[in-house]
């Protein structure tokens, strides 16, 4: 069974009016690959407009921000804060994306934090692929979420 949809297969918003409201945390994260050149390279690579990093992280607020237009069926909710913080893993040639997202809400912000962390891949995809056509965006993924009725973290 799907939570989206009715009885009849039409697609509903979830009813969460008889929730409770209660503190909620979402984290996911997202990792993009580079060569090797390109990686070595990319603290000194900016645009018109900043540093990657730092228009990748208002990119990701932003999309974690507009979650319910961007998904039919997601809740527009409150949200109480947005995190994001983008990592070099030296071995990889790579950056990993990692969003935390609160609300005190009667549902969770794991769209929220999963939008967060994909917008800010993209932007970082999209400063980039001027100057490596191989990047690769890859284990966008749910990493934990509490409140409500059940807490997941990833094993």
């Amino acid at each position: 069974m799907v939570s989206h949809l009715d009885k009849r297969n039409k697609p509903i918003i979830v009813d969460v009016g008889n929730k409770k409201v209660t503190k909620r945390v979402a984290k996911a994260e997202g990792e993009i690959k580079f060569n090797k050149k390109i990686f070595n390279q990319i603290e000194s690579l900016k645009s018109k407009k900043g540093s990657i990093n730092n228009l990748a992280i208002i990119a990701g607020i932003m999309g974690a921000k507009e979650t319910s237009r961007l998904i039919p069926l997601c809740h527009n909710i409150s949200i109480d804060s947005i995190k994001i913080d983008i990592n070099k893993n030296m071995k990889n040639y790579s950056l990993k994306v990692i969003a935390v997202v609160k609300t005190t809400s009667k549902t969770g912000v794991e769209m929220e934090a999963l939008t967060a962390v994909t917008l800010s891949c993209l932007t970082i995809y999209d400063m980039c692929k001027f100057y490596d056509k191989s990047i690769i965006i890859k284990n966008i993924r749910l990493i934990s979420k509490k409140g409500g009725k059940s807490d997941y973290t990833v094993k």
